[in-house]
């Protein structure tokens, strides 16, 4: 947290001669006046490190009102976008938070971008990763039993609904960021009928977007390509467990989880997260909140007028 309180302090330094007059009020957005946004500080260190974040935007007149809430999946019912810090819950509930409100509010869109950072030195340089993880279902259906004694079944469901879904997310958000190629990852070699019905649904709609390369590749051999040549993926687009194995490589090729922010799209509701290193929330790198406003919050599809100062953090960080 003092090394964002540090950073934030710099930046303020760095910027503030680029303001002839500096703006005591935060300036109405240009469509739509001031947003609300739920804010979860979750526990931790999560509400100290969020309330730097509330400084920032204050001081950079960010057209945004926070609603502070505690961890309920109510909370993110109060306005349409939230943004979350890491939550640690120690209980015996078969479903976890993340998992219920993803189905609840049906955030059937994980996104993240992974990209290459100046000053960070990794192994792999240039990536620009975009990964869509189907949020909704999968091995992540929450519907497991033991069937007998020592026997536990647990069933992955897809359907074609929402694999038509994603897999459409995925080439319009490709077509929006002027990007060049989808990749669907998937295991249909072995699981004919499941993932051979999310490959199947991938292909008709890249048919619908002929401006655009689509290709497949099998899970196993997507790892070992991506910690080989990551250079060659531009949008990868998977079902839900395949996107948290891939999405966490892609996290390490670019310095880590800390560097990596989060977002769930839905029809009506968008929840911005942080990524948690290891699953713990003992520690956490401050920098993910940041980059977590600038590459979801900032850019949210209902807000895209809005001036956007914390882009100039990331760049000066």
């Amino acid at each position: 947290a003092s090394c964002l309180a540090e950073s934030i302090r710099q930046f303020l330094c760095a910027t503030r001669s680029a303001w002839t007059q500096p703006l005591a009020v935060p300036p109405p957005a240009k469509y739509g006046g001031r947003h609300t946004v739920t804010l979860i500080p979750g526990d931790g260190i999560g509400p100290e490190l969020l309330n730097h974040v509330k400084e920032l935007f204050r001081f950079s007149c960010v057209p945004v009102d926070f609603e502070v809430v505690n961890v309920t999946l109510s909370a993110y019912t109060v306005s349409p976008i939230s943004l979350s810090s890491p939550v640690c819950l120690h209980s015996l509930s078969p479903v976890s938070v993340s998992l219920s409100h993803s189905t609840s509010l049906d955030l059937y869109a994980n996104v993240m971008h992974c990209k290459s950072l100046p000053g960070v030195q990794t192994r792999h340089n240039n990536i620009d990763i975009m990964i869509i993880r189907e949020n909704t279902e999968g091995e992540y259906s929450s519907l497991e039993h033991e069937s007998v004694s020592g026997v536990v079944e647990c069933l992955k469901i897809i359907t074609r609904t929402n694999s038509l879904r994603i897999a459409e997310y995925a080439f319009k958000l490709a077509r929006e960021k002027g990007r060049k190629r989808v990749t669907a990852v998937h295991k249909a070699n072995i699981m004919k009928l499941g993932d051979g019905l999310f490959l199947q649904c991938c292909r008709e709609v890249a048919a619908g977007y002929p401006d655009i390369a689509f290709g497949a590749m099998i899970v196993d051999n997507t790892t070992m390509q991506l910690v080989s040549k990551p250079q060659q993926f531009d949008v990868m687009v998977m079902p839900n467990l395949y996107g948290n194995v891939v999405s966490n490589v892609c996290a390490g090729l670019v310095g880590g989880p800390g560097l990596v922010p989060g977002a769930n799209y839905g029809r009506d509701y968008a929840v911005f997260e942080t990524v948690s290193p290891v699953g713990t929330c003992s520690f956490h790198n401050s920098d993910n909140i940041i980059l977590c406003l600038h590459s979801g919050l900032l850019r949210c599809p209902n807000n895209k007028q809005c001036f956007d100062p914390v882009g100039i953090f990331v760049k000066y960080q």
